[in-house]
């Protein structure tokens, strides 16, 4: 695997490996807490996850966490699912979010962008002032610790602001994007029971303004937990009957003040795709995802005070808590409300260059639209300020790598992060001081054991395994809403290898330690008894022009034999003809194998994807093995139901 790509795309200069934040970590947890001084990154991550205890109370000195009770001790119970941190200890999310407000005031907190593509600043003195005025009003509305808070709104500041001030009171935040439809939004918040529910009436994407009002009025109606609803007037209409404008809240001149809570206190449920039933509530704790994300954001994504953050993401995914995270370490976050291609595919780009972004993080698939398009960034833009590009969702291409190198410019960190909803967080991807190899993710997280273990649970190097984590994480889930016993928490992640954690991927963990994604290993192509990734057979074929987008599916016979068709969307114009097959075939065979190239190549009006855009591979399978459509899917979990009914009428018509 590794003897692929021997030289990097990539090294960091000697200078860059100096000025890291991790390289400082390293040299100070060295003197202070033994930690090896030299080795590198190879010899910290070792020490991270031999030496757990040290390493996370490492973190939380280093970024002067503050405890407001001290803990006992680091870890408590240590097996998995239950591993307890900081027993003892309390603290506040947002107290730490908020901190760079005592020093840059002025500065801007949030730089928030929508379709115009004019920035707007919120500085770190008016962020502040809002959560304390909103979190004043949430406990003048009775909002106590624990209870449930829940937003139907897209990536605005108001957005950011509730959160926070949810977390202030100790209130648990849940969040939806406005473009989810009002079954999609009920499946999660009817679970979690909210006592307040901000909204918009409507929002803006691709040019258009879209009308959320009668959905808002459907949400009401079946949230009968609800107290308060506030009205944030995105589209300028007024407050609906009963409900509270968001101007009446928010005006005060107050200090917020941060309820205390204990380390493992609820912050924020988060939710599965939810394609095969109702979404899993994930929820994770106020002092986890804190130290989680110091950690990932101020070391691996080496953020700081003077750095500026954009994602391009919406509210219905994690990378949006994941971005409001940056405030932890003072750094800048980009809210971008609108179309990743309005008015043109370069769209991501261009905010990228006016807000002077360092960090700007995308999709994969945008890479490769992006690739596909002929857009030129580095040509076409001023992105000097960018010091990475990073991206998640699916794994990045190996020509995605060499496009943003060749097309952003060739001293661009690149960093192809995997994680998961479930911890809110990666388990492998950036490090601002090891090289960059094409098509490899750079290595493993600090204090995240990760490794590639065959069936019988050995682990693996070189060869392609089961992506498992063994030791526990801060921000793993501390619970399932709604699942007392645990036993849906433990069949999500731990029925496999008991007392370790099987996130349901394929990885190769390479000899240099960099790690591959291959895809889900729930939707496992296994031919002959090997077992291959979708990942790979779709970099190859979606390299052709012709070809927009792909969905490989294997289904076991009932005559024991193996089904393996390949679906094509093709690009305007194409025409699935005998060259055209016959070229899928070559390219697969000829970078991958024989063994790879499916059955039958099927012409699609469409591939199905997930709300937050993933292709979905296990419902497909489902409706082709025969189940029938209302029980092979969650239709509110699907960007377009009537692509699935393609795909239920072809497994008619083949049966």
């Amino acid at each position: 695997m590794s003897t692929l790509n021997p030289q990097p795309l990539w090294q960091p200069d000697p200078e860059r490996i100096a000025q890291a934040q991790i390289t400082r970590f390293q040299a100070w947890a060295a003197e202070h807490h033994g930690a090896p001084a030299q080795g590198g990154y190879a010899a910290l991550h070792r020490w991270s996850v031999e030496e757990l205890d040290t390493f996370w109370k490492a973190v939380t000195e280093w970024f002067d966490v503050r405890f407001s009770t001290p803990y006992a001790r680091v870890l408590g119970d240590r097996t998995m699912p239950g591993a307890q941190w900081f027993p003892g200890a309390t603290l506040n999310y947002a107290e730490h979010a908020l901190r760079a407000a005592a020093t840059r005031a002025g500065e801007p907190a949030l730089l928030c962008v929508d379709e115009t593509h004019e920035p707007r600043a919120v500085t770190w003195s008016e962020l502040r002032r809002q959560v304390g005025s909103l979190a004043a009003e949430l406990r003048a509305l009775g909002v106590r610790p624990g209870d449930r808070v829940s937003g139907y709104l897209p990536n605005i500041p108001e957005a950011v602001v509730a959160l926070l001030a949810t977390a202030a009171v100790g209130g648990v935040w849940t969040s939806c994007a406005p473009d989810f439809g009002a079954r999609s939004v009920l499946d999660r918040f009817q679970q979690v029971e909210p006592v307040v529910l901000f909204t918009v009436d409507g929002y803006r994407y691709g040019g258009k303004e879209h009308d959320r009002r009668e959905t808002v009025a459907e949400l009401r109606r079946e949230l009968p937990t609800l107290r308060a609803v506030v009205h944030v007037p995105l589209l300028g209409t007024g407050a609906p009957e009963g409900a509270v404008e968001w101007a009446a809240l928010t005006g005060a001149d107050v200090d917020p003040e941060f309820e205390q809570v204990p380390f493992d206190h609820p912050l924020w449920v988060l939710y599965s795709s939810g394609t095969t039933g109702l979404p899993k509530p994930i929820v994770q704790s106020q002092g986890g995802i804190l130290v989680e994300h110091l950690k990932q954001l101020g070391l691996h994504c080496d953020l700081g005070p003077g750095d500026r953050f954009f994602w391009y993401t919406s509210t219905g995914w994690m990378m949006w808590n994941f971005l409001v995270s940056g405030l932890l370490t003072g750094t800048t976050i980009v809210l971008y409300d609108g179309s990743p291609g309005h008015p043109d595919t370069g769209a991501q780009w261009r905010i990228a260059e006016r807000t002077r972004a360092t960090l700007y993080g995308t999709s994969a698939a945008y890479v490769m639209a992006c690739r596909k398009a002929e857009v030129h960034p580095g040509r076409d833009h001023d992105l000097s300020a960018v010091r990475c590009v990073a991206t998640t969702g699916s794994p990045l291409p190996p020509d995605g790598f060499r496009w943003l190198h060749d097309e952003v410019r060739d001293d661009l960190w690149i960093a192809s992060v995997s994680g998961g909803t479930d911890v809110c967080s990666c388990f492998a991807g950036a490090v601002p001081t090891l090289p960059v190899h094409i098509g490899e993710l750079q290595a493993p997280g600090l204090g995240t054991d990760l490794q590639s273990w065959d069936p019988s649970g050995k682990p693996l190097t070189d060869e392609v395994g089961e992506l498992v984590v063994t030791n526990p994480m801060p921000s793993m889930p501390i619970y399932f809403w709604n699942d007392p016993d645990g036993s849906r928490y433990h069949d999500s992640y731990f029925d496999t290898y008991p007392g370790v954690w099987r996130h349901g991927d394929w990885i190769t963990v390479t000899s240099r330690g960099s790690v591959v994604i291959h895809g889900r290993s729930d939707s496992t192509l296994n031919r002959q008894g090997v077992r291959m990734g979708s990942a790979d057979i779709y970099e190859a074929v979606e390299r052709l022009p012709e070809i927009r987008e792909s969905l490989v599916i294997g289904i076991e016979q009932p005559d024991g034999g193996y089904w393996m068709p390949l679906f094509v969307h093709l690009a305007p114009g194409a025409v699935l003809d005998e060259a055209l097959l016959n070229r899928v075939k070559r390219t697969i065979r000829e970078q991958l194998s024989p063994r790879h190239v499916p059955d039958e190549i099927i012409a699609v009006p469409g591939i199905p994807h997930t709300l937050t855009g993933k292709r979905i591979e296990v419902p497909v399978k489902r409706l082709l093995q025969g189940t029938p459509l209302e029980k092979a899917v969650n239709p509110g979990s699907i960007d377009n139901l009537d692509l699935l009914r393609f795909y239920e009428n072809l497994a008619r018509e083949r049966a």
